[in-house]
């Protein structure tokens, strides 16, 4: 076990409500791309809505959507994310969501091992790198940056003179 796990955000502005039928095979799939993050390697947590299904409506947008989650490493969120049935789903997404253009729609984040991040908190994260570019502290999948952890183990001693 590490010393810090990878949290992720992504947002989405659904084309349609949820309970439009032109969202139906979306929301479906909600359920199977939930249960195989659940048993993909690497996977922690991940925030559950209140139909479990992990996708939490912004309180003052619901046409905005949240998914949260949290994982091992990056390569594991990369696996599911781009090397599973996953990819499928991704690949469609233009059916049920308005393209974001150049706002911000994933960011990843390290958080200690055995916390719980809050939609607020990548939410935060999300604007974060908006306004800053990737960071350590907010990045994407394009630039990451190592764990808190694996930075101090890969840098030089220095000693005093």
């Amino acid at each position: 076990m590490t010393d810090f796990h990878l949290a992720q955000i992504n947002t989405a502005r659904l084309r349609a409500p949820l309970e439009d039928p032109s969202m139906a095979e979306f929301v479906a799939g909600l359920h199977l791309m939930n249960a195989l993050a659940d048993r993909s390697p690497g996977f922690v947590w991940r925030l559950q809505g209140e139909n479990g299904d992990g996708t939490i409506a912004a309180p003052a947008d619901p046409m905005r959507i949240y998914t949260l989650s949290v994982w091992e490493s990056v390569e594991h969120l990369r696996a599911y994310a781009y090397q599973s049935e996953h990819l499928d789903y991704l690949r469609r997404r233009r059916e049920w969501f308005v393209p974001h253009g150049n706002e911000a729609a994933l960011v990843l984040w390290w958080i200690p091992a055995g916390t719980t991040p809050t939609l607020r908190q990548g939410i935060s994260r999300l604007g974060r790198l908006a306004g800053q570019g990737p960071t350590p502290d907010a990045f994407t999948f394009r630039e990451t940056f190592p764990s808190p952890r694996a930075e101090r183990r890969e840098s030089p001693l220095v000693h005093p003179a």
